[in-house]
């Protein structure tokens, strides 16, 4: 089993406390934010949980593998919708619920519950659909820093995301980290954008 450490302080992403309290008591609201984080602002990604639940009563991964997908899809497209390109993203939320309902039962928490060993638990997320490297690497970062879920040698398969720098929504527990965060992503945003309008040697 996982080691836990002392509860981490918070998360504290959404800029709303409901939707922040379920990140804290539903792998599944958390699990989907990882996953819609890409493309758009995180707030509007880890809010993505909260407002499937407040659409359909729920954020329980079996019921919605239960649904028609068309119709999950549907639901996830209603504006506002849950993501800059929300039809993509609902049927990988609805893809990955379906693996956690037939795979871990029901139950998003059991993928990282009995992990022993962090390389594990980087397989089983690298198994998931949208779960690159990187989004693996920061949600492996994110369960050690925020809560406190440690695997054997969970820094080495979080990277660069489990050091001291804000660098990814791992580090967001207060408005001054989330800036901090922001910032930082920004930065690296204008790196990127420099080096490619770098000449070529």
């Amino acid at each position: 089993m996982a080691t836990v450490s002392a509860t981490p302080k918070p998360l504290y992403i959404t800029g709303k406390p409901d939707a922040d309290k379920l990140l804290h008591t539903n792998g599944l609201a958390l699990m989907i934010g990882m996953l819609l984080d890409q493309q758009v602002p995180m707030e509007w990604a880890f809010t993505g949980g909260y407002t499937i639940k407040q659409r359909i009563g729920h954020c329980d991964a079996k019921k919605i593998a239960a649904m028609d997908a068309d119709e999950f899809v549907a639901m996830c497209c209603t504006k506002p919708a849950i993501h800059r390109f929300p039809a993509s993203m609902a049927k990988r939320i609805y893809d990955m619920c379906t693996i956690i309902a037939s795979e871990y039962k029901g139950k998003a928490e059991n993928i990282w519950n009995d992990v022993e060993d962090a390389e594990e638990l980087r397989k089983r997320l690298r198994k998931l659909p949208g779960y690159g490297e990187e989004k693996t690497e920061i949600f492996i970062a994110l369960l050690g820093k925020r809560f406190g879920i440690r695997p054997k040698g969970w820094k080495i398969k979080a990277g660069e995301f489990s050091d001291n720098q804000p660098r990814s929504v791992a580090d967001i527990y207060s408005a001054a980290t989330l800036l901090k965060v922001r910032a930082y992503k920004q930065m690296q945003r204008a790196n990127d954008l420099d080096k490619k309008d770098r000449p070529k040697r």
